[in-house]
């Protein structure tokens, strides 16, 4: 049983940038998939990015292509979202989430939340204008 604990949320304003932090349980984090999702109130939960076991292959929905970047140090059992250039819609809360195995592609999909065997318990990403 893999847990995980999300830290780093916060308030930032429009334009600004703010790095989300997920720490693993296990060393078996070093050999699974990690992802960083997000829901708005009344939203679905949709993924944000995802990183495959070694991190040299990373996804990106389109609305944060440019401007999050997803990294994971297997050394220490983390995975990073560094958020830049945050808009309004970027407000949610953000949940780590991984899967028993390695990649993100699936059947030739992306992650969904479905997909993911494990759920932090969210940290909140406020942004002001």
């Amino acid at each position: 049983q893999v847990q995980l604990v999300e830290s780093g949320g916060g308030l930032v304003q429009t334009g600004g940038s703010l790095r989300v932090s997920c720490a693993a349980s296990e060393r078996t984090f070093i050999h699974i998939a990690m992802a960083w999702f997000r829901q708005a109130p009344g939203e679905e939960r949709e993924l944000v990015a995802a990183i495959n076991w070694n991190g040299d292959n990373t996804y990106y929905t389109d609305s944060v292509k440019g401007r999050f970047t997803i990294s994971r140090d297997n050394a220490n059992f983390t995975v990073y979202l560094q958020m830049n250039s945050l808009k309004l819609e970027d407000m949610a809360v953000y949940y780590c989430a991984a899967r028993n195995g390695p990649g993100i592609v699936i059947r030739g999909r992306p992650l969904v939340k479905n997909d993911m065997d494990y759920w932090g318990k969210g940290t909140l990403v406020a942004v002001s204008s």
